[in-house]
Order: C-alpha cells, then sequence, then structure tokens
C-alpha cells in the first residue's frame, strides 16, 4: 500500500480584507493542479469590522479568529493546519498555476522549505528591477511577498513565527529557517500588489524598507522597527 502523498495547508492572515478574499479563494480554486494536493484553506481573521469572515466562509475557506498581528494569525493558523505542509500567503498575492504541485514536487526531493520568484502585477521598471532580485537563493532577497511553504515538522522546530515582531515577520523566520535547512527558490512566480506603494510611493516606501532591514541588521528591537514602521509607513 502506497503511503498518502503529503497534503498542503494554505494560511492566510487578513483584516478588513472583503474586496481581496474573494478574489484570492477563487483564483486558488483555478489554479490548483489535477492532482489537488491542498487540504485546507485557513482564513485567519484578526478581528475585521467588515464582512471578510462571511465571505471567507462562503467561498469555502475554514476561518479561525485570533488575535491581530501577522505572526500571532499565522502561528494560529499553523496550529489549527491538519497538512504536512503549511503554506503562508498574503491576501493580496497570487500563486502561480498548479502551484501545490510544484510545493508538492519540492518537499517530496527532501527539501523542507521555500518560496517562488515574485512578480508585481504593475509594469514600473523600479518594482520589476527589485522583484527579478527574487530569483537569487540569498537570505536578503526573501520577503513574505513570495510566499514561504514549509513543512510543518520544520515549523515545529524552528517553533515558528517570532509574536513579537509586529512587522518584519517574515524575514525574521526566514533567517531561522536559512539556519536549519536547504532553502529552495522555485522559478514560477507568484504576482503580488503593488497597491500599497502606489498608496505611499514607490521610492519613498521601498527606501523606507531598506531601512528597517538595516536596522535590523545592526541590532533594532521588533518595538524599534514597528515605531518607524508606524511612523514613517502607516501615517504616510
Amino acid at each position: 500500500m502506497k503511503n498518502n502523498p503529503p497534503q498542503i495547508s494554505i494560511i492566510i492572515p487578513v483584516l478588513n480584507e472583503e474586496k481581496s478574499i474573494p478574489k484570492l479563494l477563487s483564483h486558488l480554486k483555478t489554479s490548483i493542479s489535477k492532482s489537488n494536493f491542498i487540504k485546507e484553506i485557513i482564513i485567519v481573521d484578526g478581528g475585521s469590522t467588515d464582512n471578510s469572515v462571511s465571505i471567507a466562509k462562503e467561498n469555502g475557506a475554514i476561518v479561525v479568529s485570533s488575535k491581530k498581528g501577522r505572526a500571532v494569525q499565522m502561528n494560529i493558523g499553523a496550529k489549527k493546519a491538519t497538512g504536512d505542509i503549511l503554506y503562508f500567503l498574503h491576501v493580496d498575492t497570487f500563486p502561480p498555476k498548479n502551484f501545490d504541485f510544484f510545493i508538492h514536487e519540492s518537499i517530496s526531493k527532501n527539501k523542507e522549505s521555500g518560496c517562488f520568484r515574485m512578480a508585481f502585477d504593475s509594469s514600473n521598471l523600479f518594482l520589476n528591477f527589485f522583484a527579478w532580485f527574487s530569483k537569487l537563493n540569498y537570505q536578503i532577497c526573501r520577503g513574505g511577498d513570495q510566499s514561504l511553504f514549509i513543512t510543518k515538522n520544520l515549523f515545529t522546530k524552528i517553533k515558528g513565527f517570532n509574536e513579537e515582531y509586529k512587522i518584519y515577520e517574515d524575514n525574521e523566520i526566514i533567517e531561522r529557517v536559512y539556519e536549519n535547512t536547504k532553502f529552495v527558490v522555485l522559478p514560477q512566480k507568484v504576482k503580488t500588489s503593488a497597491r500599497r506603494y502606489e498608496e505611499i510611493g514607490i521610492y519613498r516606501l521601498q527606501f523606507y524598507f531598506g531601512i528597517i532591514h538595516f536596522k535590523k541588521l545592526f541590532g533594532a528591537s521588533p518595538d524599534k522597527l514597528y515605531d518607524f514602521y508606524r511612523r514613517k509607513i502607516t501615517t504616510s
């Protein structure tokens, strides 16, 4: 008797995303391979005041309630997940066709963690220049928009996301993933929204992200990183 293939739990943290949720869930349904390695889609709601919860349920997702904060929300989703592979996805990031097959194929080759390359839904040359670097398998080139997949065993081993980080949680966990396993960057691309860049300013936001990265590199605490983010980005 053959062993059952490992299955994937998709985990999506949201907060007031009633417009984005149906678009992503519809995209996921049409992008899953014929083999269908998806065990479940978990929406982790951080206290939405719009119709995010009801819309997610209407579109077939499992909905879990959580405190606000992506690290907290994704850890809650991971605890709820029953799949062997955790796939963390932002609500405005759209995986490639047959994404579940590519993830499964990678894990079956004894790769415990990885991500896809990234493209923006924009023709802006500056954004596309930075997206190009997502093809390189270096820690500095990683980010949450590239969508992290990781075996549940490894996620448990490294103790999940660090909930002290209100921002930069994706980059922080990647540091520990690189320390514990060989990371793989798949050649297919996710397409992520440029909406935040367009709202704040493309060059300004990239500059601020660069400062946050270097602050972390030189030992800034999670609270100091968030304070800079709150002052420069959320109030811009």
